[in-house]
């Protein structure tokens, strides 16, 4: 006899299956042929349905609780292959509810009861971590599609932004982005140097050219002007048709003097623009080109945000203010007219000549003004130097003559580029 021969076979079994039997997973035992013999108390409670399922094959189980024949196939080839088989998802319906199931299955052999010999496995409910793994990958692709609409309406916000620093100075941009917020109720009373400027007979300019035309002479002669303004570090207050507004001292200051000495500076680049661009407007179509007027005035102006709660203007208010638009409105075509007080802060500096004494409308007292003529000093006049060219066919500008040698190269890059152009346009 052999030893299994002294032991009752379902006793072993239930001892061998006793483990399982109040396990949290479905629990089963079948043959080798796949007849289920045992299951535990949780496959019952898994699947009621089934009801009593021993005796059955377990192919036929899985057929009737719904599970796909692909995977049915892939359940029986495992075992036989492998001796064991991993199905990681099984989606099935129980009682109406939507459940997710993995299958764990494998071959069990046993020399000395073959009747242990068959096959054991379990099913897993994976149902509540697949809704935490739904909920997670959920979670996570609202964050995508959030992060997504984050960057798109930064890069909305960014190209507002960029559109909306084409209507403020820099320096006011900077201000009210580095802050977070407008401060509407916050005024400054600062020492200002305050320059304005206009075209001469820019009304009969604009009534002689054709819209089209008008604009293109305008926008190319503010944005010549606007350059140097942000070179020597002005604030432009605004723009009104052909006059210039900018002031120097707020929000930054490099001290009373120099800021005045940089007006001025400004408004001789200015002046000095205008004669080089002269030949490009008369080609253009305007007759002996453009001319303007300058003035500048320094003085005490309540400086910060007018308006109402719809609209904001940053701007300067004050005597200085009025002074530099009368001082612009008399000063000789293409010449540039200062107060006494900014030739006080600027003596020794600067050379000017007495003009006049005028008692400006709203002004209590007479006021001197002054011609300015260049800067005394012979170096500041060379480092004034630009690098530029304007011929027949041929108006050029080195905006940046910090490298004037890498300059000429890219000039030579340019020309060999037109020289490849012209030989195409022959051939």
């Amino acid at each position: 006899m052999e030893i299994k021969d002294y032991f009752k076979q379902d006793a072993i079994l239930d001892i061998s299956f006793f483990n399982f039997s109040n396990a949290i997973t479905a629990a089963y035992f079948a043959s080798i042929d796949l007849e289920v013999l045992r299951v535990n108390n949780n496959f019952k409670s898994f699947f009621p349905v089934l009801g009593n399922v021993t005796k059955v094959l377990f192919p036929s189980v899985l057929e009737q609780l719904g599970v796909p024949d692909a995977q049915i196939d892939e359940f029986q080839s495992g075992l036989n292959t492998n001796g064991r088989v991993l199905i990681p998802r099984i989606e099935l319906t129980i009682a109406g509810e939507e459940k997710v199931y993995s299958l764990l299955s494998a071959v069990t052999q046993n020399a000395d009861f073959s009747f242990l010999n068959g096959v054991q496995g379990q099913f897993v409910d994976r149902t509540a971590e697949n809704k935490l793994r739904a909920e997670k990958e959920e979670l996570l692709d609202q964050k995508l599609r959030d992060q997504e609409i984050i960057e798109e309406k930064s890069m909305r916000l960014e190209n507002i932004a960029n559109r909306l620093a084409k209507y403020l100075s820099p320096q006011v941009y900077k201000s009210i982005f580095r802050s977070g917020e407008v401060e509407t109720t916050s005024h400054k009373r600062k020492n200002l140097t305050v320059f304005f400027s206009d075209i001469v007979n820019f009304t009969d300019l604009s009534d002689t050219l054709e819209p089209e035309k008008l604009a293109q002479i305008i926008n190319n002669y503010l944005s010549e002007m606007t350059t140097i303004a942000l070179e020597c570090g002005g604030t432009i207050d605004k723009f009104i048709g052909d006059a210039i507004m900018v002031f120097f001292g707020d929000p930054e200051s490099l001290g009373e003097e120099q800021d005045a000495l940089n007006c001025i500076e400004m408004a001789l680049r200015m002046k000095a623009r205008v004669n080089e661009l002269r030949e490009y407007w008369i080609r253009s179509g305007v007759t002996g080109g453009l001319d303007i007027r300058v003035g500048i005035a320094t003085g005490f102006c309540t400086v910060g945000n007018f308006g109402s709660s719809q609209r904001m203007d940053y701007t300067a208010l004050g005597g200085p203010v009025n002074l530099s638009a009368r001082l612009e409105g008399k000063a000789p075509k293409n010449e540039i007219l200062i107060s006494d007080d900014t030739l006080n802060l600027v003596k020794g500096k600067v050379d000017a000549d007495y003009f006049d004494e005028i008692t400006p409308k709203g002004f209590a007292r007479p006021v001197r003004i002054h011609l300015v003529k260049d800067f005394s000093s012979k170096q500041h006049k060379e480092n004034r130097r630009t690098y530029s060219h304007r011929g027949k066919h041929i108006d050029m500008d080195v905006f940046d003559a910090s490298d004037i040698r890498a300059a000429l190269e890219e000039l030579k890059t340019v020309s060999t580029k037109f020289e490849e152009l012209l030989k195409k346009e022959d051939n």
